[in-house]
């Protein structure tokens, strides 16, 4: 899974990459649909709830985001036949018997993403009272599902999805601001799938699991509204296009709908289930530490903010641990998720995690700490890296590093010192996982 895993001969720098492998393979979907979904009989169970698949005429599925592809070869491979067709959207492509697998791009929506989306929207209002629709929704499906809501064409998305991503807005406020500009987030897809049942499989990039947030909730009820999203453009003074802020401005006064609210009939027939998140990737990552004589300590899986001073936090626990023993005794393996943000300064290459990596190793003066952290999905930031990796010891010229670490240039740096993860892009979404490897002094 990861470039050049052979070459590394540092046995905490091994560890902590093991560490990452075993968290992502957990949260991969041919693991926890194994373990979380079986069809018995007619009846497909999933968390003790059974849906009886012979009182439904036709069973489509539906969905988008970067592991889409892949949890719909999993539900193929258990729904068999009684699957019937279907669409989803993705980056990460793979070979399916019974749902098409259509193109999308991510960070940034493309014009394919939206002809992809169209399409899944037609197959979605297909749909009559006797079938059912079943709905993936995987980080990532916020960009790779746009339907630009009347107004707004793609070049306003994508201009408007570019400086919210530079801001420092966390992704609740970004999402706020991409339902509004929408035909299909917000619980608009669950509109259109009226008057079926529709039941989401649901893989969590969003820190505390909010459905509404993730790939911006296109089957979750929406508290924001159009005065959020053109509070958020107003409070990090994002310089979004005309069409953008005039369609907010318009919402407020009324000449659009707000996105569904919760109570509305879209949701009556709607249950969602959320098969893997940031959470399942720490426990696994905690039983690889374990099983290599490590005890591991999971801080958090709800660890935001900015990503330098998230760095300078977990460090102090870091330093505590090899110095006290507290809060864990070492040799330890310190773990969290989350996701950290960037708000940009310079024009340089990486991400959250590679920023994070650096700024925590220009930050530790204990010996013996390694730090890694990565995006499960195989992409930080705008990144071809996962993350990073690096030890005090290791961290290369300090005055580059304080200079790449000003120009947002950590991917930069940490190419150029060996000390990116690169994996590709894997098979799953659930935010960031943070490795902190305390040595015994």
């Amino acid at each position: 899974m990861i470039e050049n895993y052979d070459a590394v001969d540092n046995p905490e720098q091994k560890l902590a990459l093991d560490c990452i492998i075993g968290g992502i393979h957990a949260s991969e979907p041919a693991t926890v649909i194994d373990e979380r979904l079986s069809l018995d009989g007619t009846e497909m169970v999933i968390d003790d709830v059974r849906y009886d698949l012979a009182e439904y005429d036709d069973i489509i599925l539906v969905g988008g985001g970067n592991a889409a592809a892949t949890v719909a070869r999993e539900l193929e491979a258990v729904l068999r036949d009684r699957l019937d067709s279907g669409v989803v959207v993705t980056d990460n492509p793979v070979e399916t018997e019974r749902i098409d697998v259509l193109p999308g791009d991510h960070p940034v929506p493309s014009e394919r993403g939206v002809e992809s989306t169209r399409t899944l929207l037609e197959i979605t209002e297909s749909a009559g009272a006797s079938d059912l629709v079943i709905v993936v929704v995987t980080g990532g499906g916020s960009a790779l599902m746009p339907a630009p809501a009347e107004g707004i064409d793609l070049s306003d998305l994508q201009t408007t999805t570019e400086r919210l991503l530079e801001c420092g807005a966390d992704i609740g406020e970004i999402n706020a601001v991409r339902k509004h500009c929408s035909d299909i987030k917000g619980g608009q897809l669950a509109g259109a799938a009226t008057p079926a049942t529709v039941v989401g499989f649901v893989f969590s990039d969003v820190v505390g699991n909010h459905l509404d947030v993730i790939a911006s909730g296109p089957l979750t009820a929406d508290e924001s509204t159009f005065a959020d999203a053109l509070d958020v453009i107003n409070r990090y003074d994002v310089d979004v296009p005309d069409a953008v802020r005039i369609r907010l401005q318009r919402g407020i006064d009324g000449a659009y709908p707000e996105t569904p609210s919760p109570g509305e009939s879209p949701f009556e027939s709607v249950r969602q289930h959320v098969l893997a998140d940031g959470n399942t990737a720490l426990k696994k990552a905690a039983e690889v530490a374990r099983e290599a004589g490590y005890e591991p300590l999971i801080l958090s899986s709800r660890i935001r903010g900015e990503a330098q001073e998230v760095a300078k936090t977990l460090v102090g626990i870091a330093e505590e641990t090899a110095d006290t023993g507290n809060p864990v005794e070492p040799p330890a393996v310190i773990l969290s998720g989350g996701e950290t943000t960037v708000t940009l300064h310079g024009d340089g290459t990486g991400g959250p995690n590679q920023e994070f990596v650096l700024s925590a190793a220009l930050q530790l003066t204990e010996p013996g700490i390694t730090v890694a952290s990565v995006d499960t999905d195989g992409i930080d930031g705008a990144s071809e890296a996962a993350g990073g990796i690096v030890s005090p010891e290791a961290v290369g010229p300090i005055i580059e590093a304080r200079t790449a670490l000003r120009d947002n240039d950590a991917g930069g740096f940490l190419s150029r010192h060996g000390g990116q993860i690169i994996t590709g892009p894997t098979a799953t979404n659930v935010n960031d996982l943070r490795v902190f490897i305390v040595s015994e002094q």
